[in-house]
């Protein structure tokens, strides 16, 4: 359909959702690369300035050279960062004046620390495994590719650990392991190390490089943690990508509730790390708890980061079920939340973002606690399942609708195909995009949000551009035969391609968020209760088809004259909602704006919002086709057009 007024549609929509597919890397800052080389950079110096410098004095030339190249590096590199990088630059500044002078190695690990905080604050979200390797395997894995430098033990002994300068690192160090991230090691197994023999591991898939880094970061810690009866934790006051991320000084300076112990022992034993289940609640506290941090040491954009993740990482995903139980919280939760935003935006609030997060933190145990007292009932599982997949199928199934029936009227079935394909590949990618998600890399909630919103937009661009084209056609005193002939006429091969990606795109959207919720609501449900939600599930899928029988049934029916309107204001509608709903997409996850409407309106089936940009833009949508409706009421009326009365005799 898109086709009678783009020329190459198809290449439009492609890259565009190529743009927006794009975005799933999450809020960025600098690329991934960039970032996790300057944190493998900062780090490095942290652990090994210690072995270059003693008292003020050098005490291996060579190791001291390479701290000055790693600064230079990072300096380097630092330049080309987006702006503002003025922390960062400030920090990576005084570490090399501190290296320059022969500070400590105490300041030159602090400052390290202190640059590594900033990276990590902004740093794209972090890919993890679901699962890692058998420890055996991973055993395995390091007697094949690196005992020849870092020897049997890992003590950086091997063969050839005598011809290499800088030596290999001995992975046995305590000093070294307590000052060293798994992150750090990972990177280095990954993409080697520059001005070292350390080569890059690229036929290692990501589980077995991970399963890899866990491994040597652990060989400190066999003796320590066989000493111990240590028992398996059942929780952790700290999410895996900051376990992660940090190394186990840091872990213990910054989360107060972890001690040394438990995680010299997840270190030796991370299959436990990955079998602990952080609540979607729990997670929304600790981005909140680290949200005021930053804030108050004046990090706004990374305070802002972290406010936005509380609500899309976790408390989005058990909306729907504390919606069953106490709608009033879920409100109050969710306005609270897009309130501390605006906060953590601006400074000189510290006191009033302390009390919204201190009012947060009250109502999030209050959500626990009732989320927790015992599973929902089989009326409330049912309810919840029918309305997630009618709440997300309905526009996609319409705009999938309109497309076919359109198509069909204008006699154009060898289309039909086309326009098929598109929504089953976006089941397809759909799917498989929730699979990976769960099983080989974690995608962020703001990443979810922009891709959603980038796409409802661009259909709803797409849509509005197509359903106004018509609107004005339709004011012509022929124009049946009109759209009859440039839909023949434009429907190139093309523009085919250019029907499945509308298709493809408007789908495709849907899917990922829909499968995530119905995660999320099984997590809710007790084992017998899945019954119910397959029962709701089988109804949304027969009021779904139900909707869809009824649609082509009256089109069928409908003179050619009325189907055309009724399908242009059916677009105008569709894009009336894709709007509204990408508007708030992209506000959720903090790419545009949020100002506040006085009056409290939200109807989440039309995607109206209480917001003044998608208000703005739903006014818009419906005023331009009243207008040029009036217009053309008023306009003096011109000959009908030749080619027109041509074609229709």
């Amino acid at each position: 359909m898109s086709g009678i007024v783009l020329k190459k549609p198809s290449l439009l929509i492609f890259w565009l959702f190529i743009a927006c597919f794009h975005l799933i890397s999450g809020p960025v800052w600098a690329t991934s690369a960039e970032t996790r080389q300057l944190l493998q950079l900062a780090e490095y110096i942290g652990v090994d300035y210690a072995s270059a410098v003693k008292a003020g004095e050098v005490i291996d030339a060579s190791e001291y050279q390479e701290m000055q190249n790693f600064m230079g590096l990072i300096l380097a590199q630092g330049k080309t960062l987006p702006q503002p990088a003025a922390e960062f630059n400030q920090i990576a500044q005084q570490l090399k004046t501190a290296i320059d002078s022969k500070s400590a190695p105490v300041d030159i690990r602090q400052l390290s620390n202190d640059l590594r905080a900033v990276l990590l604050a902004k740093a794209p979200h972090l890919a993890l495994p679901k699962t890692l390797l058998k420890r055996s395997q991973s055993a395995q894995l390091f007697q094949q590719n690196c005992i020849a430098c870092h020897g049997e033990l890992g003590k950086g002994d091997g063969p050839l650990s005598q011809k290499m300068e800088p030596a290999p690192t001995n992975f046995t160090d305590p000093e070294r392991a307590y000052n060293r991230s798994v992150m750090g090691l990972y990177d280095a197994i990954t993409h080697g190390l520059e001005g070292t023999a350390m080569p890059a591991f690229s036929k290692l898939n990501t589980q077995e490089r991970w399963s890899l880094a866990f491994f040597v970061g652990s060989l400190a810690f066999e003796d320590k943690v066989q000493s111990q009866t240590q028992s398996r934790s059942q929780a952790l006051p700290v999410s895996v990508e900051n376990f992660v991320s940090l190394n186990p000084n840091s872990l213990v300076e910054k989360f107060p509730d972890l001690s040394m112990p438990t995680i010299e022992s997840l270190r030796l034993h991370p299959d436990r790390l990955f079998e602990i289940t952080q609540t979607p609640l729990l997670l929304s506290l600790e981005r909140l708890q680290a949200s005021e941090q930053a804030y108050l040491e004046s990090d706004f954009k990374s305070a802002q980061y972290l406010a936005v993740s509380a609500y899309l990482d976790g408390f989005e995903l058990v909306e729907n079920s504390l919606n069953t139980h106490k709608p009033e919280l879920r409100k109050q939760i969710e306005a609270n939340m897009l309130a501390l935003r605006q906060q953590v935006a601006a400074p000189n609030q510290a006191s009033q973002v302390s009390a919204s997060i201190a009012l947060l933190e009250t109502q999030l145990k209050q959500a626990e606690a009732l989320l927790n007292a015992g599973n929902l009932s089989d009326t409330a599982i049912f309810s919840a399942s029918f309305i997630i997949l009618l709440r997300e199928g309905l526009e996609a199934l319409l705009v999938v609708l309109v497309l076919l029936t359109v198509l069909k009227r204008a006699q154009r079935k060898d289309a039909l195909r086309y326009v098929h394909l598109g929504w089953v590949m976006a089941l397809v990618a759909g799917l498989g995009t929730w699979w990976a998600a769960q099983s080989l890399i974690s995608i962020s909630g703001a990443s979810r949000e922009l891709m959603e919103g980038s796409a409802a937009i661009l259909a709803a661009l797409v849509l509005f551009y197509v359903g106004f084209w018509m609107h004005s056609k339709a004011q012509a005193g022929q124009w049946q035969a009109y759209i009859k002939k440039h839909i023949q006429k434009h429907l190139s091969q093309g523009t085919l391609w250019g029907l499945a990606g509308l298709s493809f795109i408007s789908v495709y959207r849907e899917v990922f968020e829909t499968v995530l919720f119905y995660q999320s609501l099984m997590t809710q449900a007790a084992p017998q209760q899945i019954v119910s939600i397959g029962a709701g599930f089988a109804a949304a899928v027969a009021t779904l088809a139900l909707i869809a029988y009824l649609i082509i049934r009256f089109s069928v029916k409908l003179p050619l004259g009325r189907f055309f309107a009724f399908s242009t204001y059916l677009m105008l509608l569709l894009s009336f909602v894709l709007a509204g709903k990408g508007i708030a997409a992209l506000q959720e996850a903090a790419l545009i704006s949020r100002h506040l409407f006085p009056l409290e309106i939200r109807l989440d089936w039309l995607g109206i919002h209480a917001s003044w940009e998608g208000l703005v833009t739903q006014f818009l949508i419906l005023m331009l086709p009243l207008a040029y409706l009036l217009y053309s009421r008023l306009r003096p009326q011109s000959k009908p057009d030749p080619e027109v009365i041509t074609h229709e005799k």
